[in-house]
């Protein structure tokens, strides 16, 4: 399995950026799929987790400024950053897991080995 995500640059605050991450080899049914991010000298940071059934969850800090989606035919997650903020630079990193995911567990935030599988991450930077 191999989580390719691309779309990452850099923008001014205020601007939009839309990461995608395709998953190669990944031929599993229920599963989930979960945008992290990291900014240097800080933890891994949950961002928007979907299932293949179209369950998502957000972590606060991004509520109402960014959306995920998935396109399931294309194994392909989406995350659309609005109104995006210099807090928001880091590196994303897209992650998997197929463990019969039907909802987002309300533990996903807050634990990252939960995901198989992840990307090698893409680049995010606002300017203040």
């Amino acid at each position: 399995v191999q989580l390719v995500e691309s779309g990452g640059g850099l923008v001014q605050s205020g601007g939009s950026l839309k990461l995608s991450c395709v998953a190669s080899g990944f031929t599993h049914d229920a599963y989930m799929t979960g945008w992290w991010r990291q900014a240097p000298g800080k933890e891994r940071e949950a961002v928007a987790a979907i299932t293949d059934k179209n369950d998502i969850d957000y972590s606060d800090s991004v509520k109402g400024r960014f959306i995920i989606s998935s396109d399931n035919n294309k194994r392909t997650t989406y995350l659309q950053m609005d109104s995006l903020k210099p807090e928001d630079s880091g590196v994303y990193y897209c992650a998997a897991d197929a463990d019969g995911w039907v909802r987002v567990p309300k533990s996903w935030s807050s634990n990252p080995s939960g995901f198989e599988y992840w990307g090698q991450g893409t680049q995010v930077t606002v300017s203040s």
